[in-house]
């Protein structure tokens, strides 16, 4: 029986999942993104292997260097002997519904790297950036050892926050001639970034975007009272976390230059999250939203269940003004949950 062949059973794939075994992987990814059976079984299984590896997301606009800064970021954390792995939401494809692997091809240097895990995952037509089974691929790769894991969002625009709530550390990069910060600011990504990022640093208005951002960071941190930080508690004898200040670098992704600053960066934001407890907040938040996120997918599929005879009397009721929207979505509720 080879590892993560087609005769492998659940329990094999685990096995090997574990020993950080490339088929092994891409099996169990599969299924999560195809909605296996199994799928409950995996997880069950995983769970005493996850929460380990350090999340990071990447986002921003498209045509920033995304694809090109996270390669670079992998080089980094290799020659540092760690393992890495990455998913790359891809935009699906109108025909078959799958990832177009734009970021796997920019990758390319890393594909013979045992060291390194490259998965494409498409959004099919999930918003915020990411696909809606990223947590649970992100689960295996961290049950398969990754020290990191870098979720590198899809490049949608002004949708993309989704990923602040999958990531440990959220990095936004931003480009010169991309707009200026009054649009960063209407996208959201002012909210949602620990570390700031003007790639394509060595072309024209590089100076002029990070003080734009700068200012608008400054700005932020005014009206909000600091990013991020527990610098609320007065209590006597009560530590007080100092806020977390998010920096904006330079970078040329395709040189190098400017990734050993944002690695640095990285690092010293995953230090000030175990010093302030900010990353156990974090996780568990990230939990209960996958934990609601999965709720509302049974109870979607057990609608769907219902659809015919339910949901269409219901909906005769309301559209004749017999029973109002609320009753009759408390009926639809009961019925599901009953």
């Amino acid at each position: 029986m080879s590892e993560g062949g087609q005769d492998a059973t659940v329990g094999d794939l685990v096995v090997a999942t574990r020993q950080g075994a490339p088929r092994a992987v891409a099996r169990l990814i599969s299924l999560v993104e195809n909605g296996a059976p199994s799928l409950r079984e995996v997880m069950a299984a995983l769970a005493p292997d996850t929460g380990r590896a350090r999340v990071v997301g990447l986002t921003g606009p498209p045509g920033v260097g995304k694809s090109t800064t996270t390669s670079a970021l992998v080089r980094a954390y290799r020659a540092r002997g760690e393992r890495v792995g990455v998913l790359a939401v891809d935009p699906s494809s109108p025909f078959s519904g799958g990832a177009l692997l734009g970021d796997r091809v920019r990758m390319n240097e890393h594909a013979l790297d045992d060291g390194v895990y490259i998965r494409s995952m498409a959004s099919r037509g999930h918003l915020g950036g990411l696909s809606g089974t990223t947590p649970q691929a992100l689960r295996v790769l961290d049950a398969a050892g990754c020290d990191v894991v870098i979720v590198e969002t899809v490049g949608v625009g002004q949708s993309e926050v989704e990923v602040a709530g999958l990531a440990d550390t959220t990095v936004v990069l931003l480009a010169p001639g991309m707009g200026d910060g009054i649009q960063a600011a209407k996208a959201g990504i002012l909210e949602i970034g620990d570390v700031y990022v003007v790639n394509k640093a060595d072309r024209d208005g590089a100076d002029s975007a990070v003080r734009d951002l700068k200012y608008m960071l400054r700005l932020g941190s005014a009206a909000g009272g600091g990013g991020g930080g527990t610098d609320s508690a007065d209590a006597p004898g009560v530590a007080v976390a100092v806020a977390w200040s998010p920096p904006v670098l330079r970078t040329i992704a395709p040189e190098g230059t400017g990734i050993g600053e944002l690695v640095q960066a990285l690092d010293d934001h995953a230090r000030w999250l175990a010093s302030s407890g900010e990353d156990v907040r974090r996780r568990e938040r990230r939990a209960a939203e996958e934990i609601e996120a999965i709720a509302l997918t049974v109870l979607r599929g057990r609608m769907v269940g219902v659809q015919a005879g339910g949901v269409d009397v219901l909906a005769r009721a309301v559209a004749a003004g017999e029973l109002d929207p609320f009753s009759a979505a408390d009926r639809l509720v009961a019925g599901l949950t009953g």
